[in-house]
């Protein structure tokens, strides 16, 4: 019996140490998560302007298409990719999450510039075949998909604190699949929105539903167009914040260091808000080099694109 109980003493610590260790991981995941919310936010904004132009019924069914390719992308080949880098290249972490935050500059201030210079549009070729324009956008989604997954899947790395290549592994794959449910479900939710508005707005129910699906429908417009520029705003920042860290990573710290002491010096001047304001003069700060790099990089990627010719029908 004496054997017994310490046997059960033993599983029952052995169980303690694992639900600590589970409570530890979400904890990691959790604060890795936040540290990607720039690219996080971009992932949410951009998709569901691959879903106009398809018949309602069609919307979930491409939400959950480009959700399981985004799946695959982290899980299957950035997940091993990440996890290997840390156990044997940690110096190149660094310079590639530097490459993404480029890429994050680049996006925001194009689409800066897009929205005083609108690009002309162009009819595609797929688009009298809605099986074939399905198709291509998906595809289009998921390589999109890809390169913010990249940037997500390593910010996620770099803040993570683990004590083995199994803790980062399970941590990053829960930061993986939180992150995918939390971006495609809001997008789910984004592109159905207005459906649920008209359904509210002609029901025979009280009139307070009619009202409120009116307001749904006619409020959809602009919270797009927020969101567009909430993610926007969101990459500048976050691109120019990984471009400090990582000169400061790679034995450049004085920009970071300035920045930080000018955001200190105004949050001092204004000591109700310390803290929003340090917050906001450095995310600010963050946001115009950002903007300035974006600016840098675009004709610099329009020498570069024409190179290597996008295939027909993608």
């Amino acid at each position: 019996m004496s054997g017994l109980l310490a046997l059960l003493d033993d599983v029952a610590a052995l169980t303690k140490v694992a639900a600590a260790s589970v409570d530890d991981i979400a904890a990691q995941a959790a604060k890795a998560g936040a540290k990607a919310a720039g690219a996080v936010i971009d992932d949410a904004a951009v998709t569901p302007k691959y879903l106009t132009g398809f018949s309602p019924e069609r919307e979930l069914p491409i939400v959950w298409k480009i959700a399981r390719g985004s799946i695959v992308n982290k899980l299957v080949i950035l997940l091993p990719v990440a996890l290997l880098l840390s156990q044997f290249a940690p110096w190149a972490i660094p310079p590639l999450l530097m490459m993404g935050g480029a890429y994050l500059c680049y996006e925001g201030a194009e689409k800066i510039l897009h929205a005083f210079r609108p690009h002309s549009e162009t009819r595609d070729p797929a688009a009298s075949d809605p099986a074939h324009l399905e198709e291509a956008r998906v595809k289009g989604a998921i390589k999109t998909d890809f390169i913010l997954s990249a940037e997500i899947m390593t910010i996620a790395l770099s803040a993570l604190e683990a004590p083995s290549l199994i803790y980062a592994g399970f941590a990053l794959a829960l930061v993986a699949i939180g992150i995918t449910a939390l971006v495609y479900g809001s997008v789910a939710l984004i592109v159905k929105a207005d459906d649920v508005g008209l359904h509210l707005a002609h029901t025979d129910r009280a009139p307070a539903l009619q009202r409120l699906g009116r307001g749904i429908v006619a409020a959809m417009p602009s919270f797009l167009l927020w969101l567009t520029r909430i993610g926007t705003a969101a990459m500048l920042w976050v691109g120019g914040a990984i471009l400090l860290h990582g000169a400061t990573q790679l034995g450049w710290p004085a920009p970071e260091e300035m920045l930080h002491h000018l955001s200190l010096a105004a949050a001092d001047a204004v000591a109700a808000a310390h803290g929003v304001v340090e917050w906001a003069v450095s995310a600010l700060g963050a946001g115009i080099l950002g903007l300035g790099v974006g600016a840098c990089l675009i004709p610099l990627v329009a020498v570069i694109l024409p190179l290597f010719p996008k295939k027909k029908g993608v």
